[in-house]
């Protein structure tokens, strides 16, 4: 991995994406394991938790990001490798948004990997609330946002995130294929899933064309009780709620304090508990 104290910018975040863990970080800090050689984050996102552990372990530490989501993975996939063109590609975007551009871009599909990874990036800058979904055809489907100057491309912030990611394995996967790696306690693996839902109203899995629902939650316990009696580190974000708690009873569990960012009513913004859970 690359030293980190060379990078003029910080790698962090350059998604807005739901559920984003920047606000946590300092909480999640005393929960991270001191030591771990090789690090997994099956629900890559926008990949907070991943940033902020390259800038905090200046040994380094070799990494597996993985999603269901193609086009994510694809998205990071360019800024490893060919930054430099999805900066240009970005720029044009800048150049040209307005409200009837903005839906001639969300309608495109098929394109090459530097045009679709810069298009998923336009439309997260640009559309409503910064939030990613997908419908059940996997095509994005949220409407423009209403920003004066959105910041479309951050050129050095990509740079240095392209930097971090430059020794990382990115895979296209489903979460359980972990077990295949991590079998040691100098593994660390990290998982995000989307939320269990704390109402009915509450309901918000559609980060891609495959929704996260009750049996995948207990399928990701199993999962999770797997890595751990093989001695792997394992911690857990998720919701503060009956359900998880009772999942995730026989393992160490960690109250934070998060501040709702998306919501579709402003007066359901605010802090909310959430949980960590740890093997350790």
């Amino acid at each position: 991995m690359n030293d980190p104290t060379t990078l003029t910018v910080l790698p962090r975040p350059f998604l807005k994406w739901a559920g984003g863990k920047t606000q946590l970080l300092q909480q999640y800090q005393p929960l991270f394991p001191p030591q771990f050689t090789n690090y997994y984050e099956p629900f890559l996102g926008g990949g907070a938790v991943f940033f902020y552990l390259f800038q905090a372990h200046s040994s380094g530490f070799q990494a597996v990001l993985s999603d269901v989501n193609e086009e994510l993975i694809n998205m990071y996939r360019c800024v490893q490798t060919d930054v430099e063109a999805l900066i240009k590609e970005l720029e044009s975007h800048h150049r040209k948004h307005n409200s009837e551009y903005y839906y001639k871009i969300r309608a495109q599909k098929n394109q090459k990997p530097v045009k679709k990874a810069a298009r998923i990036i336009y439309l997260n800058k640009t559309c409503f609330n910064g939030l990613y979904r997908e419908n059940s055809k996997g095509q994005f489907n949220v409407p423009i946002g209403r920003y004066k100057n959105p910041t479309i491309c951050n050129a050095e912030l990509l740079r240095a995130d392209s930097q971090a990611l430059q020794s990382v394995q990115l895979e296209v996967r489903d979460f359980y294929k972990v077990l295949e790696e991590a079998k040691t306690d100098q593994d660390f693996v990290y998982f995000d899933p989307p939320y269990y839902p704390l109402s009915n109203t509450s309901q918000f899995t559609s980060y891609s064309r495959y929704n996260f629902d009750e049996e995948d939650q207990f399928r990701l316990r199993d999962v999770f009780a797997e890595l751990a009696s093989r001695g792997v580190k394992v911690m857990l974000s998720n919701s503060d709620c009956p359900f998880i708690r009772e999942l995730y009873e026989e393992f160490p569990i960690h109250e934070v304090s998060a501040a709702r960012s998306i919501n579709s009513k402003g007066t359901h913004r605010g802090k909310i508990s959430e949980v960590v859970v740890t093997s350790y």
